[in-house]
């Protein structure tokens, strides 16, 4: 028995040394990828020396001889920090997440094949300028000096990722570049994802679903969406709603708008210091590092610094000395969901305008990690790719025997929408960008441009061009061989001013209920007659939500301070506690609070018991509040508060009923997970911002290392967006917020400053892979200045990049 103990004491220990030289090895890999930011190299591509100045919160300052060369180092410093995301952001627009993902990815790569993402970059590289062709080609150029540095220095493969995925890195291309752009503009519409629901909606009740989703500007008077196929060969399939989930691209992008922003200005006449304001922030999936990424370029014809997404040279968002951008995803319909009809023994025709016609088709192969290859046909019609899996619900209404077409401005071959973000980089005034914004395709932009005279605020981008007798007007899916549903081509938005009030300018990006958002910015701004920066940071901050003042005494008129007191410990007590901390609530949605909590509970609660008896399980897909439905409801407009009526019961319920049994099940359900005591529960406790590694954040144990989480204020509706995923156990996570925001004074434009949601390196054993995120959660900033002496005496290390030879 001695024996046997000591064998298993040497077994234990020598298991323990075994586990511990595995983990410092696993170190001492790691961390060799890690940049050294004081290091100096030899390379090739450069005609001149450059430096890149990192600030101590990371940011590079670049400063080269040519704009070529400043735009190679601009690849080099995103390849040093954010590697493995710019692959895999490449691999999304390739179609190629499951050579290194595995099954899983398949539905993302499988949508990305089927828009021809790649493809249509390809042949829009011929439609950009020389300019920006050089631009690209020098940051390809940089990208590839870097991959060559870290495979010569065996520096750890370029990031810990790339020794747990299989991923060959090839070298950039400029095509990669605007695959990219192509991805974000993917995930940047959600008018197609719009129109399924809408039909969706029509299919489970005809003659109200659609008001669900009402909002201005759609189409009066919408058809039965049943009717539009009357005559098909084959009848449409029964509604087969319920909870569906999308294909996403690695957390990135998914379909339906994924990305977006919040911009304002005021003109001098309306600031402190006589000098332009302007404030943005730029919306999308929480994601560990965030998808933006602050730099510094001294270009030839002055310094810029701002927002850039790793894989392009642009920065979005950011100043120069004369003129500040804000470059947004506007909320435009660009693109429509065309059903095709399949030729009935013949799956290789479908019906045309002028009759039976060939789909144009071509297989593909997928690759799949640890699987067989996966071979798909791809077809395309007069109107556009076929895409069976472009978003939930799809499917649900297509007829049988018939397919779904898809067109989208994005699908341009000729998009030269990178001219047009370079050009507004490169623009030393206000109509210097305006005229650079004439190139921009997909995705449209709200364009908010300030320079020393004012804030000029314009759409940019293509819109389709649609019949007047279009069968749906863009806000259903209609029937594809119809002469009247087809695009006449597409019409630039370019030089589409928006008028401001009062020397105000605002841009969000979304309809429907984000108009209140607007509505609360506009207020904001008008409040004061004159701003400062300071004020302007307290509106991008604002965690009111209009929604929260809108609903709240239209849902409780009739339950405020109406029932006798109950006793400590009863549900009626809860309630009356819940009621009396809303009665005094201003709609901050504070995450110290336990009224957002309850209010959130609240709505969703009674959204569902309004619309589950109409239109059934369909209601698991609306995870999106809809105030603008709940508040047609109780001021019953247009009679709309018959939804109010459970259609299966004997009895008429009135709004008020349903409003307390909503409010009960709220409370039931917040006890079971945070105690009685109603005072005791608190927003933040739900509402957590949790920032999701794209490959490994849901790796269990890896992903408790990569994932960042913190709770956060805001809502759906509030100006500084933490939008809600509304769906599975924890429905009030914030899946989505601002990724970067800045704030640019034009009076004094050294005390500009901006955030970005997460840190500036992508590699989790970076001190800089979270340094931002504390800062970002408590509304704080870091300056943006462009004073090179100032940039070089705070530097936290500096890069020297001298032509070989």
């Amino acid at each position: 028995m001695l024996t046997v103990f000591r064998w298993l004491l040497r077994l234990t220990i020598g298991l323990i040394v075994l586990a511990v030289l595995a983990s410092l090895l696993t170190w001492y890999f790691a961390v060799r990828s890690l940049p050294d930011y004081d290091a100096s190299y030899q390379v090739e591509g450069i005609g001149a020396p450059v430096e890149i100045v990192r600030s101590t919160e990371d940011v590079p300052h670049i400063f080269g001889e040519t704009d070529a060369d400043v735009f190679f180092a601009l690849g080099l410093a995103h390849a040093q920090d954010r590697l493995f995301q710019m692959t895999m952001l490449r691999r999304a627009a390739q179609g190629r997440l499951a050579e290194v993902m595995g099954p899983q990815a398949l539905p993302a790569d499988d949508l990305a094949r089927r828009l021809g993402l790649y493809r249509n970059a390809q042949a829009s590289l011929q439609a950009q300028d020389a300019p920006t062709r050089e631009a690209l080609n020098a940051y390809a150029a940089g990208v590839n000096q870097w991959i060559g540095i870290v495979n010569d220095g065996a520096m750890g493969r370029g990031a810990p990722e790339f020794f747990l995925f299989p991923d060959v890195i090839t070298y950039w291309t400029p095509t990669d570049s605007l695959a990219i752009l192509k991805l974000i503009a993917a995930g940047a519409t959600g008018a197609a994802t719009d129109e399924i629901m809408r039909a969706r909606l029509s299919l489970a009740d005809p003659e109200h679903g659609p008001e669900i989703l009402a909002r201005p500007g759609l189409p009066v008077g919408l058809p039965a969406y049943a009717s539009l196929f009357a005559d098909a060969r084959l009848s449409l399939p029964e509604n087969r709603a319920g909870p569906e989930s999308a294909p996403e691209a690695m957390g990135y992008l998914a379909p339906g708008p994924q990305l977006g922003g919040n911009a304002f200005g005021a003109s001098p006449e309306r600031t402190a210091a006589d000098g332009t304001l302007l404030a943005v922030d730029l919306h999308g999936g929480l994601t560990a590092p965030s998808l933006y990424y602050l730099a510094r370029l001294q270009l030839q014809n002055g310094g810029v610094i701002g927002a850039t997404i790793p894989g392009m040279p642009v920065i979005f968002a950011g100043r120069s000395p004369t003129l500040s951008w804000a470059l947004s995803p506007a909320a435009v319909d660009d693109s429509d969901i065309a059903i095709e009809e399949v030729q009935p023994g013949n799956p290789d025709r479908y019906r045309g305008v002028g009759g039976w016609t060939d789909f144009a088709t071509r297989t593909e192969t997928i690759r799949v990690l640890d699987d067989a290859p996966r071979s798909i046909t791809l077809r395309e019609t007069a109107n556009g790719p076929v895409v069976p899996s472009l978003a939930p619900g799809l499917r649900d209404v297509t007829p049988i025997g018939h397919v779904p077409a898809l067109r989208w401005t994005g699908l341009s071959r000729k998009d030269a929408s990178m001219t047009a973000l370079i050009g507004v980089m490169r623009a030393a005034t206000t109509r210097d960008a305006q005229d650079a914004l004439a190139h921009m395709t997909a995705p449209a932009m709200n364009a908010m441009l300030a320079d020393r005279r004012g804030v000029t605020h314009l759409l940019a981008g293509a819109i389709p061009q649609r019949s007047d007798n279009h069968p749906t007007g863009g806000a259903m899916p209609s029937p594809g061989w119809l002469a009247d549903g087809a695009w006449g081509g597409t019409t630039s938005l370019a030089g589409t001013p928006i008028e401001g009030r009062n020397g105000v300018g605002i841009a969000t990006e979304e309809p429907g209920g984000n108009a209140m958002r607007q509505g609360r910015l506009t207020r904001l701004l008008q409040d004061r007659e004159i701003h400062s920066r300071d004020s302007f940071i307290a509106a991008q901050l604002d965690v009111v939500s209009p929604a929260a003042r809108t609903l709240l005494p239209l849902v409780g008129a009739d339950l405020w301070f109406t029932e006798d007191p109950a006793a400590p410990g009863t549900p009626e007590r809860q309630r009356q506690d819940a009621l009396a901390l809303m009665a005094e609530w201003d709609g901050a949605m504070s995450e110290h609070l336990p009224e957002p909590l309850i209010y959130s509970a609240w709505m969703a609660a009674l959204q569902d018991r309004l619309i589950r008896d109409e239109i059934g399980p369909l209601a698991d897909d609306l995870t999106r509040l809809q105030p603008g439905f709940i508040e047609a409801v109780f001021r019953n407009r247009g009679g709309a508060s018959r939804w109010c009526d459970i259609v299966q019961s004997a009895a008429t319920e009135d709004c008020t009923t349903i409003a307390r049994q909503a409010l009960d099940r709220a409370i039931l359900d917040l006890s079971a997970r945070f105690g009685p005591d109603v005072e005791s529960w608190r927003w933040g406790d739900q509402h957590q911002a949790r920032h999701v590694h794209p490959g490994l954040g849901r790796t269990p144990a890896l992903g408790w290392i990569v994932n960042i989480n913190q709770s956060v204020s805001g809502g759906d509706f509030t100006v500084a967006r933490s939008g809600s995923v509304g769906h599975g156990d924890d429905p009030f996570l914030a899946g989505d917020g601002a990724n970067f925001r800045g704030v640019f004074d034009l009076a004094d434009p050294d005390s500009s400053v901006f955030i970005t949601s997460t840190g500036q390196s992508g590699h989790p054993l970076s001190r800089h892979y979270d340094d931002l995120a504390g800062l970002w959660r408590r509304g704080e900033y870091v300056t943006m200045s462009l004073d090179p002496e100032l940039a070089r005496a705070a530097a936290a290390g500096i890069t020297r990049l001298t032509p070989k030879g």
